[in-house]
């Protein structure tokens, strides 16, 4: 692979000489700012080798460069082995920007050309996969480091790529309205009514599962997301879904007729927009990339008298998605049972294996096989959520480590299995990690185990203030780690779609301030963790539910309700370190558990789950 992706760099970088250019950005996103994107906008991982989910490369004539966070940071270095680019660590003190890095090699190499000789002060990005305001913040700082400009109508993968995955035409289908509980007309009228709120007529919708939710449509256009490729034009007299025709049904095509929401080519999004007649159009800056932005911003320019303002806010759709209305939250509820029969049945398939030499002919893909087998036997069991991470041992501390043939290892009867696993059900999206104990524990795991466990047993119990914010309570799952001195750099939690992205936003529990509130109805996971390069990992992880605690005369209150139902494994724990609060949480939880549980499942495993979900002594 390695020297594919040098040969890459050397056809990419002929289309820079052509093109005078000093460097080329590559971000992970496609035109719609998707977090996980389709095969046809891997550009990306094409070009660096790199395929994780989060991460920008960039090459300059002269070298290459790959910046990602730290869910990724050992992954990327073994991935990046042998090829031009040093890994870029997002956060690590030292790590420069992506202007500042580009602006160094710029001034290194550009006194090693005669005047004539000099290259342009020009990088380049592909417009349509980078959103308004990453493009501007771009700009202003590659003008401040070394005044460099930046060129945005330049994909040059569209002359090196060859074989580049076409963009699925797979068929898109209608979620029904049991699961729903909303019409789509019901929610464009909502949308219209928030628009007006914000002085708007109209918006451009591009991300996938803000689109998908408001339509009650969904497809399989990216992997392990139930979103297809479209844009959805809302005006005050019509809404307009702009996707690959060839991919509705005649009876989607009529559907969407009765919702009162017209269909054209996907192609012609930006001619819809020029001809889009209404007095303003909301233009979410974080959404909307900027090459669609620069249809309307230039069709405005040319308008004469009356001209198409453009309202910059946040898309009203993303906050109205994340409160879930009953019959969401119902099918929340029995998707998690699902799951949870599933993963029961997994846990005692695996216990016959624990601390026994046996365990040796089980694998980590193996090991995601056979839980992927007993969800598909569930009933309106869909796909998977993500890729599952089952690392053992080293590989538990490499925070999205995805097995692959030539790293899969055998597990082995001591130390801990780290599992992060999730599903599509038709009713609802699963997300769960769970760490376990194969056999004998050093010191040290079961110590960042309860370290772990705390942190997220903390959260569970949090009371607080309707309209807080996640950064204000992240410090609850890290407060014991701080004091030994460890950290992690992932967030904390994430929401979660309804049979729609497992990570949905914009609340969340971060470290770095996040502003949007937690109000009741949401879901929300909950995941600190603690990794160990080299040694071993743990992470503790239920999805949860915001629902109400009480009133009083300094206003409403909320707490968290466990959606997820599965045993923790209390074997690697160190009660002496627990709070006598935290191990009645426990205790509690698991009492739920085997309630809920134990009616699906036959003797054998309900008499393991009675065992699993025993109390833990204070």
């Amino acid at each position: 692979m390695m020297s594919t992706v040098n040969q890459r760099l050397e056809q990419l970088r002929e289309v820079m000489r052509r093109e005078h250019l000093v460097a080329f950005i590559f971000p992970s996103s496609d035109p719609h700012q998707s977090e996980y994107v389709a095969d046809h906008w891997k550009g990306r991982e094409w070009i660096s080798g790199f395929n994780g989910s989060a991460g920008t490369a960039v090459v300059t004539l002269w070298s290459a460069a790959l910046w990602t966070d730290s869910r990724y940071f050992l992954a990327a270095e073994e991935q990046l082995r042998g090829t031009e680019y040093q890994l870029m660590k997002l956060k690590i003190e030292g790590t420069p920007t992506i202007a500042e890095w580009i602006n160094s090699q710029f001034t290194m190499h550009n006194s090693q050309f005669a005047t004539r000789d000099v290259p342009s002060t020009e990088v380049a990005v592909d417009g349509s996969l980078m959103a308004v305001g990453e493009v501007r913040e771009l700009k202003a700082e590659l003008r401040h480091n070394g005044g460099l400009t930046l060129r945005t109508n330049l994909d040059p993968l569209a002359l090196i790529w060859r074989q580049r995955p076409p963009i699925s035409v797979a068929p898109v289908e209608i979620y029904p309205m049991k699961f729903a509980g909303e019409a789509a007309r019901d929610k464009i009228a909502r949308i219209r009514k928030a628009l007006r709120a914000q002085h708007a007529d109209g918006m451009l919708m591009a991300a996938l599962d803000d689109i998908a939710w408001t339509l009650n449509l969904r497809g399989t256009d990216v992997h392990c997301n139930p979103v297809f490729v479209s844009y959805l034009l809302v005006s005050t007299t019509a809404v307009t879904l702009y996707i690959n025709k060839v991919k509705l049904s005649a009876a989607v095509v009529d559907y969407l007729k009765d919702e009162g929401v017209g269909v054209d080519d996907y192609a012609n999004i930006a001619q819809g927009l020029k001809d889009y007649s209404e007095y303003n159009i909301l233009i979410d800056p974080a959404e909307v990339n900027y090459t669609l932005y620069q249809a309307v911003s230039n069709k405005a320019m040319r308008r004469e008298g009356l001209k198409t303002e453009i309202v910059e806010a946040e898309s009203p759709v993303k906050r109205m998605k994340t409160v879930k209305n009953a019959t969401e939250i119902a099918g929340f509820r029995s998707a998690m049972l699902k799951d949870g029969i599933a993963l029961v049945k997994f846990l005692y398939w695996l216990s016959g294996y624990i601390g026994k030499p046996e365990i040796s002919s089980l694998t980590e893909m193996a090991i995601d096989r056979k839980l992927t087998a007993l969800r598909s036997a569930q009933p309106l069991f869909r796909d998977i959520s993500f890729d599952t991470i089952a690392g053992y041992g080293a590989h538990a501390a490499i925070v999205h480590y995805e097995a692959t043939a030539d790293t899969d290892i055998p597990l082995q009867p001591r130390g801990l299995l780290l599992l992060d696993s999730g599903a599509q059900y038709l009713d609802g999206t699963t997300d769960i990690t769970r760490t376990i104990a194969l056999g004998p524990l050093t010191e040290e795991e079961k110590r960042i185990y309860t370290l772990v466990l705390r942190g997220h047993i903390q959260i569970e119990l949090c009371k607080f203030p309707s309209g807080s914010s996640g950064t204000q309570l992240d410090i609850l799952a890290r407060q014991y780690m701080w004091r030994e001195g460890i950290n992690y750099l992932h967030g904390t939690g994430h929401g979660v779609g309804t049979y729609l992205n497992v990570h949905e936003g914009p609340h969340q529990f971060r470290m770095e301030w996040k502003p949007a509130p937690l109000v009741a109805g949401m879901t929300i996971t909950d995941e600190p963790g603690i990794y160990l390069a080299g040694r071993c990992g743990a992470r503790t992880e239920n999805t949860l539910l915001i629902v109400p605690y009480r009133e009083t005369e300094f206003g409403r209150f909320l707490q968290f309700e466990s959606l997820t139902l599965c045993p923790i494994d209390k074997a690697p724990i160190v009660s002496e370190m627990m709070l006598p609060e935290e191990i009645a949480w426990l205790n509690q939880y698991h009492q739920r558990v085997y309630d809920t549980l134990a009616p699906h499942l036959d003797a054998d495993e309900r008499q393991w789950l009675q065992q699993a979900t025993a109390p833990l002594a204070s």
